[in-house]
């Protein structure tokens, strides 16, 4: 990559406002080959479906592991769910494995499979009994997000009228997912249940996928400055959805992979480069391939409350590709950052996290 004397001049002017040093990333460099040797982690990623065409996309992502997203409603559902997992692990074990620990992102590094990290995103399946977790745990769970957008028994989510926090039920969940090492996140959460959480929590805890309110102003999955550092402070990770509602109106037109940039850089600002990591909230294979207007938009519009400012069609194009995060890099690389900042960015900061939490 060379660098003329105007793309220094935006390098400089990216790092007053991101607080990245331009002079650290160094003209020339191999992105290619950076990105091939990093640890590379999506903290929100599923299958539309766990086929072929998922798995090749699975290879052209360059993923490392992921965060994945299972079915919720009830205890024996998630059962169900990660046994699905372990028989589809024997079954392809040269593709797949759990992510039971932060080492396990290192072996699959090694060998060239996706280590798949298993999360619910809410806390029904709990059927308001603490000891569940234990269960889940010993079934390969390590994450859970304490609600989804609505209120359950642990607390408000970021849709609900009211905004109550953490009740005594979740006080308990927390602290058994602290004890056992399951990570806690909120990324759907209500603000004050968020900050309970990381106030209460006895380890750093993360939102997995979200994205910043200074730019996504009045958008209920944003969190706000407020909530990013507290989150930094205790050592937690924010990972910035690429979903493309989610960053910006008009997916594709107005809002670009540039803006995704934007949200990473504000982060940054507010958390410090430790502290930010990369997700996408869609599946590997993205979203285009398969949705259509009847399949995908207008359910969520009957799911979702109008605050949430569904939109069609929903993607980044650039995003979309299984290659996203390596073509984020030279956008990036523009805006000053080095390569240990775009490393960490990547899945440096994610590895660190799961081993305070999951040892």
């Amino acid at each position: 990559m060379d660098l003329d004397r105007r793309d220094l001049m935006k390098l400089a002017a990216a790092a007053a406002a991101t607080g990245v040093a331009p002079a650290a990333f160094a003209a020339g460099t191999d992105l290619d080959a950076l990105y091939d040797k990093s640890i590379v982690i999506d903290t929100l990623s599923f299958a539309h479906k766990w086929d072929e065409d998922e798995h090749k996309a699975v290879v052209r992502s360059g993923y490392t592991g992921i965060v994945t997203s299972l079915n919720r409603s009830s205890l024996k559902v998630a059962l169900d769910e990660l046994l699905e997992w372990q028989r589809r692990v024997q079954a392809e074990g040269e593709r797949y494995m759990f992510a039971l620990k932060a080492a396990d992102f290192l072996t699959a590094k090694q060998t060239g499979k996706l280590a798949v990290m298993m999360n619910f995103q809410n806390t029904t399946m709990l059927e308001g009994d603490v000891d569940n977790v234990d269960i889940l745990y010993d079934m390969g769970a390590r994450c859970f997000q304490l609600t989804y957008n609505s209120r359950n028994l642990v607390g408000d989510g970021s849709t609900e009228r009211t905004n109550a926090g953490l009740s005594d039920f979740g006080v308990a969940v927390v602290d058994r997912m602290n004890d056992l090492g399951i990570l806690v996140d909120v990324s759907h959460s209500g603000k004050q249940t968020t900050l309970d959480a990381i106030r209460l929590s006895k380890k750093p805890i993360a939102f997995t996928h979200t994205m910043c309110e200074a730019l996504r102003p009045g958008h209920p999955r944003a969190k706000d400055d407020h909530a990013l550092r507290t989150l930094a402070d205790a050592g937690g990770v924010a990972g910035m959805a690429a979903l493309g509602y989610f960053l910006g109106k008009n997916p594709g037109t107005d809002t670009t992979i540039e803006t995704y940039a934007d949200h990473i850089d504000h982060a940054v600002k507010v958390m410090g480069i430790d502290h930010v990591g990369l997700a996408t909230d869609f599946p590997v294979r993205g979203i285009k391939s398969w949705a259509t207007r009847e399949n995908w938009y207008e359910p969520r519009l009957k799911v979702y409350k109008p605050s949430y400012d569904v939109q069609w069609p929903a993607w980044v194009p650039e995003l979309d590709e299984p290659e996203r995060f390596r073509t984020l890099l030279p956008v990036l690389a523009k805006r000053g950052y080095s390569t240990g900042d775009m490393e960490k960015l990547l899945g440096a900061n994610w590895l660190r996290l799961f081993g305070t939490v999951l040892g």
